[in-house]
């Protein structure tokens, strides 16, 4: 059981060598991403001060910092842990760099929702680095960081809505309405709090996970449901979101084996 490994003994060399390697591979991924947003990266009030848009790094020396650290970071995984973290660590970089950022961030709604793969994967990639299969846990930790990034993404777009806009990208409160989106939040939260009970459902975290996993995700429901009020604001109800969304997954990832 995940509880019970988990509580056991823990190698730290091989602890920092998948922290070290998953954090240069995931900021490889960030690099290559705003070589590649460059163009759109300067319409956007939160990235037009980024260094390839302002141009204090050339492009190519920021591809090639990129590449250099993508390089050293699966490595770093290859030599300390085993193929199944490798594996979804490279699953990871090729949807973000590749399926999400190259193409369908600027060309579907949809963006978002492959997007939210790439950023689950970490998780999962700490997780097989120890046990290395990818098992029951791994599935339902994949599927719970990839519901919990949708709410947490439409509620950026919606406070970042005029930046979206500007910027020609597709996110659903642009492409759709943000009412639209809001009932999308929704379901989003409420599938994702039911996906939190499967951890202690199938015996891999304690029953004050559970507690913890309710508390929050409620807390979550509830204040996405208040979006609905006639006279919200929605940029600021979209930040209180946002928000619980850090508090949500903060105190969940901290409390996998009460």
């Amino acid at each position: 059981q995940c509880c019970r490994f988990i509580r056991g003994e823990i190698d730290p060399v091989l602890m920092l060598a998948t922290l070290c390697g998953l954090s240069l591979v995931v900021a490889s991924g960030c690099v290559i991403n705003n070589c590649i947003d460059m163009d759109i990266d300067r319409y956007m009030e939160r990235t037009r001060n980024r260094v390839t848009v302002t141009g204090e790094i050339s492009v190519n020396a920021a591809l090639l910092h990129g590449l250099l650290l993508g390089i050293a970071g699966f490595a770093l995984l290859m030599m300390f842990t085993n193929p199944v973290a490798v594996l979804f660590a490279a699953a990871g970089f090729v949807i973000y760099v590749g399926l999400y950022s190259l193409w369908l961030k600027r060309s579907s709604v949809y963006g978002t929702l492959v997007g939210s793969l790439s950023g689950a994967v970490p998780p999962v990639v700490g997780y097989t680095a120890v046990t290395g299969d990818f098992d029951t846990a791994a599935a339902i930790l994949l599927l719970m960081f990839c519901l919990w990034q949708m709410p947490h993404s439409y509620a950026i777009a919606i406070f970042r809505y005029d930046d979206y806009r500007g910027a020609g990208i597709p996110v659903l409160p642009v492409a759709k309405g943000i009412d639209r989106a809001k009932i999308h939040i929704v379901l989003y939260i409420a599938a994702f709090a039911l996906v939190t009970v499967l951890l202690t459902a199938t015996g891999y975290a304690g029953y004050g996970f559970l507690a913890v996993a309710c508390a929050t995700s409620l807390w979550w429901l509830g204040m996405a449901l208040k979006g609905w009020k006639e006279d919200v604001d929605n940029s600021g109800w979209a930040r209180q979101v946002f928000g619980v969304s850090i508090i949500t997954i903060a105190a969940l990832s901290s409390s996998k084996c009460l």
